[in-house]
């Protein structure tokens, strides 16, 4: 008893302390990895949301217009490279999709918006391998 009541108070310290890592446990990516950024082999661009919020709305297919969808967002080029800072397990919702898909915020790692910040869903992120490359699904021309 006394020993699974420390463990409990060591999981609350660590879970307070390193807050990525609790939210992570059901995540497919966990905090500090590397990640190559690619959506889908017909539109592989990525959109890096400014808030977690309005990627999940835009995910439910709730996003007003074009223009706002802009304002929001940054066009990232295919197999950019991000590390995973925080994830929140499947709160997204796709509205043409089946299945839930976590919120994960990244950093850029590489290209034009080097260090930059911002939320995507989870299927747009793919482990890379130590070598770099992409362990996704890359489209036959980015293979």
């Amino acid at each position: 008893m006394r020993r699974s009541l420390r463990g409990l108070v060591l999981l609350v310290a660590i879970a307070a302390f390193y807050p990525g890592a609790a939210l992570a446990a059901g995540c497919t990516t966990a905090p500090g990895g590397r990640v190559t950024l690619l959506s889908d082999a017909v539109d592989p661009d990525v959109f890096l949301w400014d808030s977690s919020d309005r990627l999940i709305d835009y995910a439910a297919g709730s996003w007003g217009n074009t223009r706002a969808i802009f304002a929001h967002t940054v066009l990232i080029e295919p197999t950019t490279e991000a590390m995973v800072v925080s994830c929140f397990p499947g709160v997204a919702h796709p509205k043409f999709a089946s299945g839930d898909e976590d919120a994960i915020r990244v950093k850029i790692l590489k290209g034009p918006y080097k260090g930059r910040y911002g939320w995507i869903l989870s299927s747009d992120a793919h482990v890379a391998h130590p070598t770099g490359q992409s362990m996704g699904n890359l489209p036959a021309s980015h293979s």
